[in-house]
């Protein structure tokens, strides 16, 4: 970070954290008295007093109240009608000082009960009547419901709190995310510049007197040049600390804001807070070129119709929040039809690509699980979504991850920015790394400002000074999408549980159908087994008698009865094959497994000297690479290699010379074993079958066997808690894997 920036953020901090709601001080169009709650005598004075009572700050101190005003005036009972509960200040009544005060005009008394005190304020009378107002305000009231749009009802309401106030400039804006406030209506004397459609940037309004613009809804500034008036003493000597005046009338504001005004050309203002569900959603702002008094009465007016329009915006607002949130469960709901429909997640919500779409107004979606990655849309690649998948996987927070600029918030990802704007993105698995990415395009816009919006600095005094132009200032915004909507974060957090919940019943689904499965395959393997074993000796004795009936009897058949006696004799020794291999198939999953280290290097040696004569007079190439050792079942794992073995060999009997390879790799949490060869190959098409009971891909006329080899492999891996599985070519080639894990359970 530069020396330049570092005292920039400094001076930044430094204006965020003056204490504007301590100021210590007041405007001097009237004068503050603090009063014990419980005497009514006076605690702190304003030093202004002096000009309207005709004593010093100093010697009203401890004086009572009462005694300072005319006599006969019963102060007491006007106290009763002060609101127990409430901070703003209260018309009390209009008053007279006493006979020996400087100022003899009426004066009008607030009060209003707030940090161990009762704070009593006292400003000349104006010259209008509530009476004036009430036509005024009722018009607007009723005009309200006419209002087609937004911008219609702010522009009622700035011409409105025009005719009542005689500011030259009023105009509403409304505040973004981030804080900038757009000029969305405005009404303006000639003369006075034009804001309409400009922006004022954040940090205009630092974060402090944001929250006393949301708790105390109106402010005044009669005279932008005023000298303050401080508060003697200096502290409420009730609490030992300044007094909070956060909600006092007459509170003096930041020397910084008056500077911003007189640089605007504005000696008078007063601001009107729009709040909705208790946030601040905008202000509206009036600028006079003159100084100029708002008396009590129209300031009444003016807030209590800056109540009504927030209570009009927000009506409105709820109105639309209600329609987009059923709109997105109507989305939520056709999409958890599609996916209860079908199989798995995936399936159910690519049935849908619009919905999704629809469903975040997004320009691209990404549907990832373990096996695969979706795309819909305008996407980035699959090697950049993966990469973001990874990045979020490792991100400590859970729910939802949204950003509106990918470039600012994943540094670690930059090729993103150069295909989307904006990210959405939630887990809806709580095991695998399982996500629902929602893409949207980058909205390159220009942003109008009032003015450079920057902070000066200001050399002597390290503070802060604002900018001096509000000229017309154009800015493209760039590497932005359009906003998340907070409703759209919170439907995808249902989507997420109405998924997980889904996932949760296909998942005792599948638990309960996995039940059910292994009791009809111990039921299947006992039957089979059985079967299995009562066929052996019947087919023994048919092998073995046509191999007598041929010796002793074959001079004495004819040629045809001695080929038909062969078949005999080959399909019972096949048959007994099958049945053999169907005992031992069934023996598989009913024998116990005795796990210690395997050297595959020594198996793969045992088995080739085993089948060296099946392949004598053959130019066969062996290339084998170091096997590492595994945690297995030795008699099971060699039944493997030999299977896959003898399928290379079988199926490699057409090519001179025939290729075999037999190698391993080894991953952080498994070990790879393959046999490749430059056989006949298969069909990719047909991968699924290779490895089922009984299942050909060849003619049983050009390559023997019984269909129960690679069942068996498949049988013996999974039983290990591995995987099998193979790739292939026709005419090309196979090669055969099976993956064991480093740390079995079994083991």
């Amino acid at each position: 970070m530069t020396t330049a920036q570092s005292a920039f953020d400094q001076a930044v901090e430094r204006c965020a954290q003056e204490p504007i709601q301590v100021p210590g001080s007041i405007q001097p169009q009237g004068f503050m008295l603090v009063l014990d709650e419980q005497t009514l005598r006076v605690v702190q004075a304003s030093e202004n007093a002096q000009r309207w009572l005709g004593s010093s700050a100093q010697q009203l101190l401890d004086q009572p109240f009462a005694a300072l005003l005319e006599a006969g005036f019963d102060l007491s009972a006007q106290l009763q009608q002060l609101p127990d509960d409430d901070v703003f200040p209260f018309h009390v009544a209009d008053v007279r000082l006493h006979a020996q005060a400087s100022y003899s005009q009426p004066l009008r008394l607030l009060m209003h009960r707030h940090d161990h005190a009762l704070i009593a304020e006292l400003e000349p009378c104006g010259a209008s009547t509530r009476a004036d107002f009430h036509p005024l305000v009722r018009s607007f009231v009723g005009s309200l419901h006419q209002a087609a749009n937004l911008e219609e009802l702010l522009e009622q309401s700035v011409r409105q709190i025009k005719r009542l106030t005689g500011f030259g400039r009023v105009k509403a804006y409304r505040f973004d995310a981030e804080g900038n406030g757009l000029v969305m209506a405005e009404a303006v004397d000639a003369g006075y510049p034009s804001y309409r459609g400009l922006c004022f940037p954040a940090s205009d309004i630092p974060r402090q007197a944001r929250e006393l613009y949301r708790i105390n809804r109106i402010r005044l500034i009669q005279d932008a040049t005023y000298e303050p008036s401080p508060l003697l003493p200096t502290l409420n000597p009730v609490t030992g600390k300044p007094l909070d005046m956060s909600f006092a009338a007459l509170r003096s504001v930041s020397p910084v804001h008056l500077q911003y005004m007189r640089n605007m050309g504005t000696l008078a203002s007063m601001s009107l807070s729009i709040v909705v569900d208790n946030q601040l959603w905008g202000l509206i702002s009036c600028h006079h070129a003159e100084p100029r008094p708002v008396d009590f009465q129209t300031r009444t007016a003016c807030e209590l119709l800056a109540s009504v329009l927030s209570l009009q915006i927000e009506s409105r607002e709820s109105h639309t929040n209600t329609r987009q949130l059923l709109d997105l469960r109507r989305h939520i709901v056709r999409m958890l039809s599609s996916m209860a429909d079908r199989d798995s997640v995936n399936e159910g919500l690519l049935a849908l690509p619009e919905v999704m779409l629809d469903f975040a107004s997004a320009s691209g979606v990404a549907i990832i699980s373990a096996e695969r990655c979706d795309l819909i849309g305008s996407t980035p690649p699959e090697s950049h979504v993966l990469a973001l998948v990874h990045w979020l996987s490792q991100r400590d927070e859970e729910g939802v991850f949204h950003t509106d600029n990918v470039q600012r918030d994943i540094p670690l990802l930059p090729e993103l920015a150069g295909y989307v704007g904006g990210v959405l993105a939630v887990a809806i698995s709580q095991i695998h790394s399982h996500y629902l990415l929602w893409f949207r395009a980058e909205q390159v816009r220009t942003v109008d400002w009032a003015g450079r919006p920057e902070k000066l600095i200001n050399d002597a005094t390290g503070s802060l000074s604002p900018r001096h132009s509000f000229e017309l200032w154009h800015e493209e915004i760039r590497g932005f999408c359009t906003p998340w909507h907070p409703l759209i974060i919170e439907g995808v957090l249902e989507l997420r549980i109405a998924v997980l919940g889904i996932v949760l019943r296909k998942a005792e689904e599948l638990a309960q159908l996995a039940g059910e499965l292994k009791r009809s395959n111990k039921e299947l393997e006992a039957f089979s087994y059985s079967v299995s074993h009562d066929l052996r000796a019947p087919l023994r004795h048919i092998a073995g008698y046509s191999e007598l009936l041929g010796e002793f009897e074959g001079q004495n058949l004819s040629e045809r009865g001695q080929r038909f006696l062969q078949h005999i004799e080959e399909a019972a020794n096949f048959a007994g094959t099958l049945v053999d291999n169907l005992l031992n198939f069934s023996q598989m999953g009913r024998s116990a497994l005795r796990m210690s280290d395997v050297d595959l290097n020594a198996l793969v040696d045992t088995i080739r000297t085993e089948s060296a004569p099946d392949y004598v007079g053959r130019d066969i190439v062996w290339e084998i690479a170091p096997l590492p050792k595994v945690i297995a079942d030795p008699a099971f794992i060699n039944m493997v290699l030999q299977n896959l073995i003898s399928n290379a060999v079988k199926y490699t009997r057409s090519r001179t010379p025939a290729r075999i390879e037999i190698g391993a790799y080894e991953h952080d949490d498994e070990v790879e074993i393959y046999v490749r060869d430059n056989g006949v190959g298969f069909d990719m098409a047909y991968a699924n079958k290779l490895f089922g009971v009984f299942q050909r891909l060849h003619r049983m006329e050009d390559f023997e066997g019984t269909g129960i080899g690679l069942a068996s492999v498949r049988r013996i891996v999974e039983r290990h808690e591995g995987r099998v599985w193979a790739n292939g070519e026709i005419d090309r080639g196979a090669t055969f894997h099976f993956a064991l894990p480093l740390h079995p359970l079994q083991a």
